[in-house]
């Protein structure tokens, strides 16, 4: 595709620092419960049905949590969305025009694992006979299509910027000049550790979301049932922090091009790359180091919490920077260089629905208190 002037591109209606403001924000956000949608549901599933009584604990209680984590994620998600359309439109729409079929099907797999999830908890909530065979079955599949969501997505991200390839994929897909929508990104090099990198931040966010859950939520769960939650976001904490580590040095030493690597290591944005690959561990040494001191208290673990949420910001925020050196294959003089024109009345309006969503969100987010099983299950 020929580069595109930014003067001939629609003009923005907010000033392009307050759209990425509100797109990493956004993003961060949804990464919280997102995270335990892709690591922690398939987790609680494996535990639910394998693990220890502790480890069965653990899956009952994340999983009666998870409808209104899933209900968060989706509402959050909304904000980077709107945003990545609104200056991103002309990368973004050719992409998922490619993928039409793929990118509609994320509603399709978005509703039975929504359904599923309810219905996994309602089978918690009965007690050990009200789980039969089939409610057990929804939970898994709620897991799978999570997991397959999460790859759709990633495809039609990472096909945004993939502007060199765009030619090729519509020649192989389409018919008589009309794109047939049934292209997937996966001969793009850096799809598959944006893949699976988000695993290793989701395992780290399930860690933080333990310990959190352990000590401020579980108030009626037994101190057995507070070590072995403790122990175990001790060990997913770890695990997610090297596992980002390597699939974090793949994406950048074995996929980036010369211009990325020279824009990413460059002044002070190479600070922001090497943050960007070392603060997944500060969550991990956090807990390790409280656990060794045996400072593992509720103030501490929020510490914890605060300190995955700055890994999640920092991986949000460099991920905008390289989304934008990427784009400029596109956009020669950057995406930044938009005309902007204000529309005063629809950003206020944004502004107070968004901070009215987080309340009821928060409120939401403080019925979790109450997602305590019966009984083991």
């Amino acid at each position: 595709m020929p580069p595109i002037d930014a003067n001939s591109l629609p003009a923005l209606p907010a000033p392009f620092w307050f759209v990425e403001f509100f797109k990493v924000l956004g993003f961060t956000l949804h990464m919280i419960p997102m995270n335990l949608w892709y690591a922690g549901l398939i987790l609680a599933v494996v535990l639910g049905a394998f693990g220890c009584e502790q480890g069965r604990r653990w899956g009952s209680r994340l999983m009666l949590q998870m409808p209104i984590l899933v209900a968060a994620g989706i509402n959050f998600g909304i904000v980077p969305l709107l945003f990545l359309q609104v200056a991103y439109a002309k990368a973004f729409y050719p992409a998922t025009i490619l993928m039409a079929w793929f990118w509609i099907a994320v509603i399709g797999l978005l509703i039975p694992a929504y359904y599923g999830v309810y219905v996994y908890s309602f089978g918690l909530r009965g007690g050990p006979e009200a789980m039969t065979p089939l409610k057990r079955a929804a939970g898994w599949g709620s897991a799978v299509l999570f997991v397959g969501i999460g790859f759709l997505f990633v495809n039609g991200l990472s096909l945004t910027t993939n502007v060199g390839a765009w030619a090729e994929i519509w020649e192989r897909h389409s018919v008589d000049g009309a794109a047939t929508g049934t292209a997937l990104n996966l001969a793009d090099p850096t799809f598959w550790p944006r893949w699976l990198l988000m695993f290793g931040l989701a395992l780290g966010t399930t860690a933080a979301w333990t310990a959190f859950d352990a000590l401020w939520l579980a108030g009626r769960e037994g101190e057995d049932y507070r070590r072995w939650a403790l122990r175990f976001a001790l060990t997913a904490a770890i695990a997610g922090a090297a596992w980002t580590t390597v699939v974090g040095a793949w994406y950048v030493f074995g996929t980036w091009d010369a211009a990325v690597r020279e824009a990413m290591f460059a002044g002070p944005v190479s600070l922001l790359t090497w943050l960007t690959g070392a603060i997944p561990w500060l969550p991990a040494v956090l807990l390790v180091w409280l656990a060794w001191t045996k400072q593992l208290t509720r103030t501490t673990v929020a510490f914890v919490a605060g300190a995955q949420l700055a890994s999640l910001a920092v991986n949000a925020i460099s991920r905008q920077v390289v989304q934008n050196v990427e784009l400029r294959r596109l956009i020669p003089a950057g995406v930044s260089a938009q005309k902007v024109v204000p529309d005063w009345g629809p950003m206020a309006l944004f502004l107070i629905v968004f901070v009215v969503g987080v309340g009821v969100l928060a409120w939401m987010f403080a019925q979790l208190t109450k997602a305590t099983p019966e009984a083991s299950s």
